[in-house]
């Protein structure tokens, strides 16, 4: 089974050379730490950064350099900053390759819900909306199950939508699974894990093709 900094691994891998990568709140943040050395990305955040680098050192940060969930980042040469007119141009502009979220819910047809919980306050849903209508490349990381242990791989959303549709894979504690012909087909397994338990974690429809692999992280 995989931790938030296991699960930033795994999908770090799904970065290629050249991309230009959106990484949303949460566990999408952990991956910018994870990338390999020899390839060359550029991260953005919705708030206006453009060459985002890996999470500051203790006693290295700096304030006035922040990512859309407001935690100090580091940036790489040649990065830039801008405004927010800037930043949505280039992510309604399908100028990102690749976008990384977090959701609280994502259904079989692709759908996903990671914005708002009703009754509870939120602040607004950000760019998140933006993205997912943008993007052609969406990787969701999260939890297979919430806090009761009940599944958020679903076969039908039932918080507030974000998106329709657009989730093209997810990456999770227990596996790695991609989004198609309304099915989550599992592609990997974590350490450790069965496929047994992800059957079990997993409320929509799980399609098994062959002997599924551990991961290679």
């Amino acid at each position: 089974m995989l931790d938030k900094n296991g699960i930033a691994k795994r999908i770090a891998k799904e970065v290629k050379n050249g991309y230009y990568v959106n990484l949303g709140i949460g566990i999408p943040t952990l991956v910018a730490n994870f990338v390999r050395d020899d390839i060359e990305v550029e991260f953005q955040s919705e708030n206006g950064v453009l060459g985002m680098g890996p999470f500051p050192f203790e006693g290295e940060e700096d304030a006035d350099i922040i990512n859309a969930g407001k935690q100090t980042i580091t940036t790489l040469p040649g990065a830039s900053f801008f405004d927010s007119a800037t930043s949505f141009s280039m992510i309604r502009g399908k100028h990102v390759h690749l976008t990384i979220l977090g959701a609280m819910e994502v259904a079989e047809n692709g759908d996903i819900a990671n914005w708002k919980i009703p009754g509870k306050m939120v602040k607004g849903m950000g760019g998140a909306m933006d993205l997912v209508a943008s993007a052609d490349n969406i990787i969701v990381a999260m939890m297979h199950t919430n806090k009761r242990g009940e599944s958020k791989l679903l076969k039908r959303c039932s918080l507030p939508l974000t998106g329709v549709g657009c989730v093209t894979k997810i990456v999770t504690n227990l596996a790695v699974l991609e989004v198609k012909d309304n099915k989550f087909y599992l592609l990997e397994r974590a350490p450790g894990v069965s496929v047994e338990e992800i059957k079990a974690a997993t409320e929509g429809t799980l399609v098994v093709e062959g002997d599924i692999p551990e991961m290679d992280i």
